[in-house]
């Protein structure tokens, strides 16, 4: 079966649904306009240019070429993480592409590998596409569980600095900020989890389905992705809060972030 083709007539039309979201931001004043605009441009121009850059990357078909997209793709995620998570102080962002990169890499490698079976195991179709899904998964969950923790650590800075001089150690000041960060970026995958299959049809299902693969194989595919992106976006919540956590106080236990200041 062959999919159905979108000419250019066909994709600017789709330009009406970013129109009926600037509206509504005009509408409701939500200043949300520029960044729209700016979404849309970036969509358009990512997404062509991956798309050239993996068409060079099929025709090459080497290891080489499929590891330094998935580096730069790890790249491109913490200066995302950096842009949404918006704190300057804390020096975090390192650390949390070094375990990015070797994590994520050994998560695609095993799924591309031994779950798929592929061969070899860094076949860019598949590890380039399984790799960008776990990033990406893991880019939204790490920006919202950093966010949650630099927030709570600044406007809870008097509460953690009374349990410092009362004789806490930074783990255990923090102890219940680092739960609530973590629990803020695990539960957008899990309620994923929840509605899959019956509130939505996930890309991977759809997209295969389009394509013309067989509904029964194609959930398959889906349940692997969403056990890979349940496991994935868990174990880079939790690294990464407990790597913030760690860069959020001095050798001596003290909190470096600067308390929260009023306009």
């Amino acid at each position: 079966m062959n999919t159905q083709d979108i000419d250019a007539l066909g994709l600017s039309s789709g330009l009406v649904f970013i129109a009926i979201a600037i509206a509504g931001s005009l509408l409701y004043s939500l200043k949300l306009e520029k960044d729209l605009l700016i979404g849309t441009l970036r969509t358009f121009a990512q997404l062509f240019l991956m798309g050239y850059i993996l068409s060079g990357v099929f025709a090459f078909d080497l290891e080489w070429p499929v590891m330094a997209c998935f580096v730069f793709m790890a790249v491109f995620a913490v200066w995302l993480i950096r842009g949404r998570a918006k704190e300057h102080e804390v020096h975090y962002l390192m650390p949390i592409l070094a375990f990015m990169t070797v994590a994520y890499l050994i998560v695609t490698g095993f799924v591309s590998g031994v779950i798929v079976g592929v061969k070899p195991w860094w076949s860019p179709r598949y590890f380039i596409t399984l790799g960008g899904m776990i990033i990406g998964n893991s880019t939204t969950a790490i920006s919202i569980a950093l966010e949650r923790l630099f927030s709570d650590l600044r406007t809870r800075r008097a509460e953690v600095e009374m349990m410092l001089t009362l004789g806490a150690d930074y783990r255990e000041a923090s102890a219940d900020i680092i739960r609530n960060a973590m629990r803020a970026g695990m539960i957008p995958t899990i309620n994923a989890m929840m509605g899959v299959g019956i509130v939505f049809i996930p890309g991977m299902m759809t997209g295969q389905i389009l394509g013309g693969a067989d509904p029964s194989m194609a959930i398959r595919y889906q349940i692997m992705v969403m056990l890979m992106l349940t496991g994935s976006t868990t174990l880079g919540s939790l690294v990464s809060v407990l790597i913030a956590r760690r860069r959020s106080f001095g050798k001596a236990h003290e909190l470096l972030i600067r308390p929260e200041t009023t306009p």
